[in-house]
């Protein structure tokens, strides 16, 4: 793969054509990171990642972010394009997130929720899917927290911008690690609402 771009990049230099921008692509994670990190070594052209013909959502979605995120991760790569078989907007999600993660940008909310345990008394998984369709639009940047018990939601989640930790048929709201309010199991999401639509100083969600 290297070989054959060098090929042909000496080829358009040699037409006196240098306008380039370079893709080497495997369904293959770990040979598309081999791969480009060759390239990066022998060019100082800008390198377009992704792991092509990824797969479906989940599995695709994994692939991709390791193949680009360890080469983001090292410095390598100028533009990204996730691969995925199925709706588009899920391709654009998901580079999103593995820059966010990264921290190359920072758009939109980032959710963080801790797994399930035998201290978690609410429906998190349900808690975090009504708190995700409701942001999605929210422009942020913003880190929200659904922690599954008060133990150790806000403590653990003390960097969130704002968050919930739910308790027994209840829940308190906090930021920054501080609580601010305790409320019913059932009004945890209006209120959740209410605390981000305060922390993002009036933006739509």
């Amino acid at each position: 793969m290297v070989e054959s771009a060098l090929k042909h990049i000496r080829f358009c230099e040699k037409n006196d054509f240098t306008d380039l921008v370079i893709s080497l692509k495997s369904s293959n994670a770990q040979q598309m990171i081999d791969a480009n990190r060759l390239l990066s070594e022998k060019t100082n052209y800008p390198i377009h990642l992704g792991v092509t013909q990824a797969g479906p959502l989940k599995t695709g979605v994994i692939k991709s972010s390791i193949g680009i995120g360890c080469l983001l991760e090292e410095g390598i790569g100028n533009t990204i394009r996730v691969s995925l078989t199925g709706n588009p907007v899920e391709e654009v999600v998901a580079g999103w997130e593995i820059l966010k993660s990264l921290d190359i940008r920072h758009r939109g909310r980032n959710i963080i929720s801790c797994p399930t345990c035998g201290r978690t008394e609410v429906n998190l998984s349900k808690l975090v899917s009504q708190v995700e369709k409701a942001t999605v639009k929210l422009e942020g940047p913003i880190t929200i927290a659904i922690m599954g018990c008060v133990v150790n939601g806000p403590g653990e989640a003390k960097n969130a911008d704002v968050g919930v930790a739910g308790g027994k048929k209840c829940g308190v709201i906090f930021r920054k690690g501080k609580i601010v309010k305790r409320v019913a199991e059932k009004d945890i999401v209006t209120e959740l609402l209410n605390e981000i639509r305060k922390v993002s100083k009036g933006k739509k969600i």
